[in-house]
């Protein structure tokens, strides 16, 4: 008996089972909506229902194949040529007859953002991104390919093991308006891999700009198959979705923050996709009894120079400290909005808010968003578990502020709310150092500023992306994701004795 067929219909109000034990209701706009060809994804934590249009699922799909298939070709193709292939895409970029129309798209996209009240913050391709995305590729042409590297070697006595790395697959990436991520995301051909990119309707012209007069072009003159880094041609959310569950990937990678980031990770996992979450989620502060109020100021000030995943978000001040050090919190904020002309936006919990100048919440300022300016109090109340919010602030830094009772309490709160990312410790007694090392849940804690943390900046190595742990702990790597750290190992034989038997 048939116990499967394929869905080609939803009825409003049908009963849709997830997590094992739960069910979730179609709603009537879904049942409405979905035709034959379409796809339904079910997520299995929250019963999320994503619906995926045929059109969406064909562009993916198309996207994968060409890739999947040029990485059956990646294995012949030579390290010089992969070295030829990132200089020539780092020239197109540097030539300024080229990168007009790169730059014209890109201005189209930036104003119907605008026009639509979205943050351009990361969109806008200007020269500063520009020369960073050339320096990007000519890093990855020096960087050792990681291939055929010999790990471990096993002797028996009359054979032996070699433990190789080797390239992995097809890599699927997933970002929102962050035209950058191109040469990002390259690095993955380094290692011999393949990638997919999907990048959001905000940022769509710029990123077929760029495949059509520098990667593609590239691809060619170095020898390399064109699939080799294909581009997923929809606007449509939902076609990242169809790339996430793919089967076929070896590695799904998202990057942007919020809702759409878990989502993706839920996808690509239930598809039994390795994944790795990149940018979601601020800094968290946690300020000890030992902090030195000239380095606490310099922390908050340079942790909030601008809006990305590493920027300040949440500070926590122990309460035997914080008479005298909220004002030194206070002065730190008001140096960065200072520095980008604008002003500060506190957020303070409920038991908090006696440690802060009454006045702030009385006070009305103006704070530049994405969809414009606001006049608005410069401090808010917010309750404890708002905490985790990130402030996706655009021109005036936002950031949360509560008083605990020691750093036991702040480490509590920041594994239980934060997004187990970026944590820095203000204290100069190195046993409080080393009471957040071994208690805070997160791959990356320092005692000053929090945005050293990025690749390029840290490492010294070309950047694909960065991890927290909300999803569970790395295996065998740092959060950090490199081109030349995207290998599988296997192991070859090498029998001397011809007659060799178990």
């Amino acid at each position: 008996m048939e116990t499967t067929s394929t869905l080609t219909a939803l009825t409003a109000g049908m009963l849709l089972p997830f997590g094992g034990d739960r069910v979730t209701r179609v709603p009537h706009e879904l049942a409405r909506d979905f035709v034959p060809g379409d796809a339904l994804i079910v997520l299995q934590d929250r019963g999320d229902l994503l619906h995926v249009p045929a059109a969406d699922r064909a562009a993916a799909r198309a996207a994968v194949d060409t890739a999947h298939e040029a990485f059956e070709a990646m294995g012949r193709v030579s390290d010089a040529q992969l070295d030829a292939f990132y200089l020539a895409f780092a020239r197109r970029l540097e030539d300024d007859a080229g990168f007009v129309r790169i730059a014209a798209a890109n201005q189209q996209d930036v104003t119907a953002a605008r026009e639509r009240g979205r943050s351009v913050t990361r969109l806008v391709l200007d020269e500063r991104m520009r020369a960073g995305m050339v320096a990007g590729l000519r890093g990855w042409a020096e960087v050792a390919s990681p291939r055929g590297q010999v790990v471990r070697t096993l002797q028996h006595e009359s054979w032996r093991l070699e433990e190789v790395t080797d390239r992995l697959g097809v890599v699927a990436f997933v970002f929102e308006g962050r035209p950058n991520v191109f040469a990002d995301a390259c690095g993955v051909l380094r290692s011999g891999n393949t990638v997919v990119f999907r990048i959001g309707s905000d940022a769509l012209r710029t990123a077929r700009a760029i495949v059509e007069h520098a990667l593609r072009p590239a691809l060619a003159e170095a020898g390399l198959p064109e699939g080799a880094a294909s581009l997923v041609d929809a606007p449509s959310r939902a076609s990242g979705w169809a790339l996430f569950s793919d089967p076929r990937l070896a590695l799904a990678v998202a990057r942007g923050s919020g809702e759409a980031v878990r989502q993706l990770g839920t996808v690509a996992q239930q598809a039994g996709n390795p994944v790795s979450l990149h940018g979601t989620g601020g800094a968290w502060l946690l300020v000890g009894r030992s902090a030195d109020p000239d380095r606490l100021l310099a922390a908050v000030h340079r942790s909030l120079d601008r809006k990305v995943c590493n920027t300040l978000n949440t500070m926590c001040v122990v309460r035997e400290r914080a008479e005298e050090l909220i004002p030194v919190v206070l002065e730190g904020l008001r140096r960065a909005a200072v520095d980008r002309g604008t002003e500060g936006k506190l957020y303070v919990t409920e038991r908090s808010r006696g440690w802060v100048p009454g006045e702030l919440f009385d006070r009305v300022v103006t704070i530049s968003r994405a969809e414009g300016v606001s006049d608005e109090p410069q401090a808010e109340p917010l309750v404890e578990a708002q905490l985790g919010i990130e402030w996706e602030w655009e021109d005036s830094p936002e950031v949360s502020l509560v008083v605990v009772d020691d750093l036991d309490e702040a480490i509590g709160l920041c594994n239980r709310y934060s997004p187990r990312f970026v944590v820095s410790v203000l204290a100069e007694e190195p046993a409080e150092q080393q009471r957040v090392w071994d208690g805070v849940d997160a791959p990356f804690v320092g005692n000053g500023f929090t945005r050293w943390v990025d690749g390029q900046y840290a490492l010294l190595t070309p950047e694909l992306g960065l991890s927290n742990w909300e999803r569970g702990r790395l295996l065998g790597r740092s959060a950090i994701l490199s081109g030349d750290a995207i290998v599988t190992r296997r192991i070859r034989a090498e029998q001397v004795d011809p007659d060799l038997h178990r």
